[in-house]
């Protein structure tokens, strides 16, 4: 009886220190004392990065010299837009888009792009096979070229839920990190 008494304790004592660093890892408000890195709130973000706003343009301008025109269908998303999309074909009508909620997308942070090709009558097409330029390529795929190098991480390559549209530059940080607020430089120079 003894015995197994010890083996209880011991087991609630493991339990409460697992979920003791689970609270440092998570920082939950109230519950444990803020980390030190959650002291200061973030500045708040309301448009893409200054360095991804410079590849961007950079993108729009080199895919036109391929004979390409595109169009930034998105950019910087705040949070009720970031929702109202990961509701859609959830509790809205339409297709679901994201699986993505509030604070877990890299548009969230001015990290992220959307990008769609444009006719020359200003007609707006998300076809990966179109070749405007008649050069035997694809347009979608020089696209994603240009932007991957120009340093852009490109949605399609993701295996669980590809998102061809999506581009982004995340300067080596997590969701996570960005939740908990830390930011990339501002100075391109500076960047991982």
């Amino acid at each position: 009886m003894v015995k197994r008494r010890k083996t209880t304790i011991l087991l609630i004592a493991v339990a409460l220190l697992a979920f003791y660093y689970m609270q440092i890892q998570t920082s939950i408000p109230g519950v444990l004392p803020e980390l030190e890195w959650n002291k200061e709130e973030a500045p708040p973000i309301t448009d893409l990065h200054p360095y991804v706003l410079e590849q961007k343009n950079k993108l729009v301008s080199r895919a036109k010299e391929q004979k390409i025109s595109i169009i930034i269908t998105d950019g910087f998303r705040s949070h009720e837009e970031q929702t109202r999309l990961y509701n859609q074909g959830r509790t809205t009508d339409g297709s679901i888009v994201t699986n993505a909620r509030a604070g877990e997308s890299y548009h969230n942070y001015g990290l992220a792009i959307d990008f769609a090709l444009q006719l020359e009558d200003g007609t707006v097409i998300w076809d990966m096979e179109y070749d405007g330029n008649r050069n035997g390529k694809s347009d979608w795929m020089e696209v994603v070229a240009i932007a991957k190098d120009l340093g852009f991480h490109w949605g399609g390559d993701w295996t669980g839920f590809p998102d061809y549209p999506h581009l982004q530059i995340d300067f080596g940080l997590t969701i996570r990190e960005l939740q908990r607020g830390e930011r990339p430089p501002l100075d391109p120079e500076t960047r991982e």
